[in-house]
């Protein structure tokens, strides 16, 4: 990619012209309708003109730099022939923000289904795929929508597809909020096949919705509940436990020394959302006291910045951890909880004003591809 700086005075503003390679779609680049230049002019502060193959950015130095940087990391990132949507723009622009780099994130795919590619979108998630790579027992910490289970099935069908592990096994314990087992109707597999529904529509996702049922009946794949696992030896598998924080301490004992040679165990939960009755202690909350520093495991953090769904959840997730916060402040005596809720509420207001915006089109005289400006 060329970069042509044309102003050297540092204080005036700067504008910078490079020309995207031949390989590189302008379409992928500024997205339908220009929906990727928008959010880059909302987020950056820096005005983006489109000609032909070429981006010219204008505004102060420190933006024009910082769009440049953006921009270099999302056409680095089309070159290796992946595609961008909108919150994987936004995911770019935090990214390089922090220092990071996106593009060595974002192309590091784990496997490919129908052109389904999983692959991480942050560099928490990176991290924990490179733990689960170089670890035999790693935990996956973190808020829903974080990627914890769906990363670690990636890594499981990986492994399998490789010849690593001979089998998948999948588990949650049989707790949940607001229903007792004992009280639904239906056999036990009846009962317990909501709980696993998750995993079961995961597994689709990464080899289909016919081979699940031929994996599932040679043993291949198991989706059991956490008491299945009590009294056996797991050699040679892929073990996953799900939604962990509902494990007791002895429970989560239990699991890990399931543990058999030639198998990787990830455990995945939030310590935020336990379901156990009355004033139970999860064992996920317990088991980092017992087993952070020791050899061949790892503990791998997500937080609200790495959901990875609908962008909504992640602003819900980031309101709801505020609220907490608050909350424990005023359990402490110090405030009152309408002004907990209240502050709360503004904050998730901050947050969606934050990654919205009002804009309009700018287009040049001379027939120049229609691009967005940002309001004064």
């Amino acid at each position: 990619m060329e970069i042509v700086l044309s102003t050297t005075t540092p204080n005036a503003p700067a504008t910078r012209v490079f020309t995207v390679p031949a390989g590189v779609p302008m379409i992928s680049l500024v997205g339908p309708s220009d929906e990727f230049l928008r959010r880059l002019e909302d987020d950056l502060d820096a005005e983006i003109l489109v000609r032909g193959n070429e981006v010219r950015l204008s505004g102060s130095p420190d933006h024009v730099s910082e769009a440049t940087e953006v921009l270099t990391e999302m056409v680095t990132i089309l070159r290796t022939g992946h595609s961008l949507r909108i919150d994987d723009v936004d995911r770019i622009v935090t990214m390089t923000r922090k220092g990071e780099a996106p593009a060595q994130v974002m192309t590091a795919d784990i496997i490919s289904h129908h052109g389904h590619v999983i692959r991480p979108k942050t560099r928490n998630q990176k991290r924990y795929v490179d733990a689960m790579d170089a670890n035999t027992i790693v935990f996956g910490i973190g808020p829903a929508g974080t990627g914890k289970t769906y990363l670690a099935m990636a890594k499981a069908v990986q492994a399998l597809h490789a010849k690593k592990v001979s089998r998948i096994i999948l588990t949650r314990p049989a707790v949940e909020a607001g229903e007792k087992m004992g009280f639904l109707p239906g056999t036990l597999t009846e009962k317990i096949d909501p709980y696993l529904r998750p995993l079961h529509d995961a597994l689709r996702d990464m080899v289909g919705s016919d081979a699940v049922p031929r994996l599932m009946d040679s043993g291949t794949v198991e989706v059991a509940p956490l008491a299945y696992m009590r009294g056996r030896t797991l050699n040679d598998a892929f073990v996953i436990l799900d939604e962990a924080q509902n494990t007791s301490p002895q429970q989560m004992k239990m699991f890990l020394t399931r543990l058999g040679f030639g198998s990787k165990i990830v455990v995945t939960g939030d310590i935020t959302q336990t379901d156990l009755p009355g004033s139970m202690q999860s064992g996920l909350r317990v088991v980092r006291g017992i087993l952070d520093g020791v050899d061949d495991i790892a503990f791998c953090n997500l937080t609200s910045t790495d959901v990875v769904r609908h962008e909504l959840v992640g602003r819900i997730v980031a309101a709801y951890d505020h609220y907490d916060a608050q909350k424990m402040e005023h359990d402490s005596g110090s405030r009152g909880p309408g002004r907990v809720i209240a502050d709360a509420r503004t904050h998730m207001a901050t947050i969606t004003e934050r990654q919205s915006g009002t804009t309009h089109l700018r287009t040049s005289e001379d027939g120049d591809h229609a691009t967005p400006r940002r309001n004064a």
